[in-house]
């Protein structure tokens, strides 16, 4: 590698990603660059996924953990200060493209040094034993192209696995679907206990091997700005993290106290097309209301309960009624 992109020590995911779509698209950074970076807790997802299918959002928006859309294909993954995130950011040549292998032996050695038997898994995976502790992805832009991945050292696996639950009901669409694996931290297989900083210097080293100093790579002020108002007009934006989610059915059920209940949605562009609710105790004229109020809305918890909301309900049952339509759309199974 040619130089470490010094990114400030910035942990906002958006910004982040939009620092290595500013690198690769840059027709005047033209050699090699490293990125590492740790980010405050967030969902990634694919560039090609419904980010509704992935993931559990009423639990994300309870949480304050924001979901953003990557440039590059593959599937979701978490990402906390527990999990260290790694891009190369090179020249686009043929036999780079999808060779995993390829980027990710200095990360492999790395590993190896510290006693830790990784290896590849499937196509663009790193394991330990049946166990995934990297997943990986790539995106070309011209003569330009990013390998990137994660590396789960001491992430919240716990917050991990209620992020990346999928919600009930049942979802037709072209979306590109996660591989569901198990995961395991890589510190769970270390002899003796290491801080992230020391481990990061360890990746750095191998990345780096056989130069005396890492170069670094500082953008300007003014490279900064840029890369700020991208992340301000994309990474931050709902319509780019979610409104990009392929088209999708949604179908789904559950029993409430007053019967089964069920939704049949269509979404365009993550805003809502076609909706039927349906149940043998719902009430028919309050109902036909509260669909109506929902074409074009954004497919999102919180503008669904806000926009119903502000409906003058006849009684308190239907007040509960709302609650039940949120579990119906967005629950996970």
């Amino acid at each position: 590698m040619h130089y470490l992109i010094n990114n400030q020590n910035i942990t906002d995911p958006a910004l982040n990603l939009a620092l290595e779509e500013y690198v690769v698209r840059n027709p005047g950074m033209t050699e090699d660059y490293f990125l590492l970076s740790f980010n405050s807790p967030a969902v990634i997802i694919g560039r090609h996924q419904n980010a509704f299918e992935e993931i559990n959002l009423l639990f994300l928006r309870k949480k304050g953990i924001p979901v953003i859309r990557r440039l590059s294909g593959g599937g979701t993954v978490y990402h906390d200060k527990g999990n260290l995130n790694f891009s190369f950011i090179t020249r686009y040549e043929k036999f780079k493209f999808n060779n995993y292998r390829f980027f990710n032996q200095p990360i492999l050695e790395a590993l190896h040094s510290l006693g830790i038997r990784a290896k590849s898994g499937g196509r663009n995976d790193l394991v330990i034993g049946q166990r995934k502790i990297s997943g990986n992805a790539q995106f070309t832009s011209k003569n330009r192209m990013i390998s990137h991945g994660t590396l789960l050292f001491r992430s919240r696996l716990d917050l991990l696995n209620q992020a990346l639950l999928p919600p009930g009901g049942y979802f037709d669409s072209r979306a590109i679907k996660s591989a569901r694996r198990r995961v395991v931290n890589v510190s769970d297989y270390l002899p003796r206990p290491m801080s992230m900083n020391k481990f990061r210097r360890i990746i750095l080293e191998y990345v780096f091997r056989g130069q005396k100093e890492i170069p670094e790579y500082n953008p300007s002020l003014s490279q900064w700005n840029e890369i700020r108002q991208l992340a301000d007009r994309k990474y931050h934006q709902w319509k780019w993290n979610f409104g990009e989610s392929p088209d999708f059915s949604y179908h789904n059920k559950i029993i409430t106290r007053a019967g089964e209940i069920q939704a049949d949605l269509e979404i365009h562009k993550g805003l809502i097309s076609k909706i039927t609710i349906s149940g043998e105790k719902l009430p028919v004229n309050q109902g036909l209301s509260m669909q109506k109020k929902m074409i074009n809305l954004k497919y999102d918890p919180d503008v669904i309960k806000k926009t119903l909301s502000s409906l003058k309900f006849s009684s308190p049952h239907l007040k509960n009624l709302l609650q039940v339509w949120i579990s119906l759309l967005f629950s996970p199974s």
